[in-house]
């Protein structure tokens, strides 16, 4: 095989959008959940924040935190570990970078609605 010539470079928003996919095709996540933009200002300028997802490249790795509401009736903890599960392997997967944390925070449970009354 010969020598790669040039460098490969990935895009903040193509992990972004790896985080966003997984994340959403957990079964038990309802949605994410936007990071305040007050809360947006303390990460700096070393990572990318979008749509509940704050991602930073560090010299360990990937760091990723990402913000979701749960669907109700199901155990959050196995939820979490299996949010941080799936993103862990789709970055070292789909990209071959380093993962260093995995961070979820539930910040929400979505109620199912109740049913409504009608007058007849």
């Amino acid at each position: 095989m010969e020598e790669p010539v040039g460098k490969v470079t990935i895009a903040p928003g193509v992990l972004t959008t790896i985080v966003h996919q997984t994340t959403l095709d957990q079964a038990g996540v309802h949605h994410l959940v936007p990071v305040p933009p007050r809360v947006r200002g303390w990460f700096g300028a070393t990572g990318v924040a979008n749509d509940g997802i704050f991602i930073s490249v560090g010299e360990d790795g990937v760091r990723v935190e990402v913000h979701v509401a749960a669907e109700s009736g199901i155990n959050l903890l196995k939820l979490g570990e299996a949010i941080q599960d799936s993103i862990f392997r789709a970055i070292e997967e789909m990209i071959g970078m380093t993962v260093a944390a995995v961070d979820v925070y539930i910040d929400d449970v979505v109620l199912p609605a109740l049913p409504t009354t009608q007058d007849s």
